[in-house]
């Protein structure tokens, strides 16, 4: 039975909240081609406010006057209703509203039947929810009745919604000397209007220990008391992950720690719209160590002209074997070892690390590279040649 022969009727509508519109002044003189008729307009325009029309003082609140676009994250909710379009009773009124979506079909919302729907009675349900998936959606709406005869009658309604892409999220990653992983976090607003960033946090994995590096304080963001983002506007968020005790013991599990964590963001659109969006696991490269690994731990970072300083190095073996090293150290420019070269260091067993103490004479003032390092495996007689392990500033009169 088509939709026009039936007793009832059904509409849905989209529960939005109204927008902000000021007035757009454009004036020209009296003496113009125009004359008075573009004035004339702009105090006839009811966003102006009387006797100061083109200063653009004062906003209103605007009715959508268009569908209005529904972004990832947001809830949707919307007024199915239900209405008679004859005169006659109708008993035992149901309604049933579905979403399906490219995945799955989402039951919304069932109401029980009314037992008695007169002509100028209506059935009206209310709905939400939160929009899980991008692309296109469908509401499926399902009414059901019996006539006054006892007939049961049934017809459906399907309405399409366009789910859109709200933020555009780019990550980096750098893999930190000393095993931690710094990560940037780009978020860009691709939605029409503008958006107040209410929360871009990252829950991190169990194997990392995160620390926020957007902020002055505990209480203060970088960004100020608002983050507001204007259309096409983009803000970066840097974080700082260290592996946990556990992880930092094993060294296979630390270079196959590759799941991050995910990006939480809640934003804050138009008159208040929460929206929230969490993206799928992140992943990073897995650093290459390999056989030998040396990193400085203890460093100063001002040392004086031609006084002994020394740093520290932390050697792990990443093998499944023990290796014999034997220490090899070469003089760069600016710098002089006060130390022994060709020393063999004791057996580093599978898998371990030891700390290594050296000593160097600074010669030259200024920015200086820490390089010259080698290592020799006596048992494969292969060179490891570790340069730039750090940097620090030589100064004539010695740090303060």
């Amino acid at each position: 039975m088509d939709s026009e022969e039936h007793l009832l009727a059904l509409k849905v509508m989209r529960l939005t909240k109204p927008s902000l519109a000021s007035p757009l002044p454009i004036t020209c003189d009296s003496r113009d081609l125009p004359g008075n008729l573009l004035n004339n307009a702009l105090q006839q325009d009811p966003t102006a406010v009387e006797g100061t029309e083109t200063l653009c003082a004062g906003q209103f609140l605007l009715l959508p006057q268009n569908p209005v676009n529904i972004y990832l994250g947001e809830t949707f909710s919307s007024y199915v209703c239900v209405y008679s379009e004859t005169k006659q009773d109708v008993n035992n009124v149901t309604v049933k509203i579905d979403l399906q979506t490219s995945s799955q079909r989402l039951p919304l919302s069932v109401n029980p039947p009314s037992p008695l729907l007169t002509p100028n009675e209506t059935v009206g349900v209310i709905i939400h929810h939160e929009v899980k998936e991008i692309g296109t959606h469908i509401l499926v709406c399902e009414v059901g009745y019996q006539t006054a005869n006892g007939v049961p009658m049934s017809f459906r309604k399907f309405f399409k919604i366009m789910v859109l892409k709200p933020l555009d999220v780019k990550t980096k990653f750098y893999n930190a000397e000393n095993d931690d992983v710094y990560l940037e976090a780009q978020v860009q607003n691709i939605t029409a209007g503008p958006i107040c960033l209410e929360k871009v946090a990252l829950d991190a994995s169990h194997l990392f220990n995160v620390t926020s590096l957007n902020m002055v304080s505990k209480e203060e963001s970088i960004f100020g008391k608002t983050t507001v983002l204007q259309p096409q506007g983009i803000c970066q968020f840097l974080y700082c992950l260290s592996p946990n005790e556990k992880l930092s013991a094993d060294l296979k599990s630390l270079s196959g720690a590759t799941n991050i964590g995910k990006l939480d963001i809640v934003w804050r659109s138009n008159l208040g719209e929460r929206g929230r969006l969490q993206t799928s696991q992140l992943q990073r490269m897995g650093p290459d160590y390999g056989d030998i690994r040396m990193s400085v731990i203890e460093l100063p970072n001002f040392v004086a002209l031609e006084e002994i300083f020394t740093f520290k190095c932390k050697l792990v073996n990443n093998c499944e074997r023990t290796v014999d090293l034997v220490v090899y150290l070469e003089n760069v420019e600016g710098l002089a070892w006060c130390d022994i070269s060709g020393r063999k260091l004791e057996p580093l067993l599978p898998l371990s690390h030891k700390i290594l103490e050296f000593k160097c004479i600074p010669l030259i003032p200024g920015l200086r590279t820490i390089s010259g390092v080698k290592l020799l495996d006596t048992f494969l007689k292969r060179t490891y040649t570790f340069d730039e392990l750090g940097h620090l500033f030589v100064m004539l009169n010695g740090p303060k």
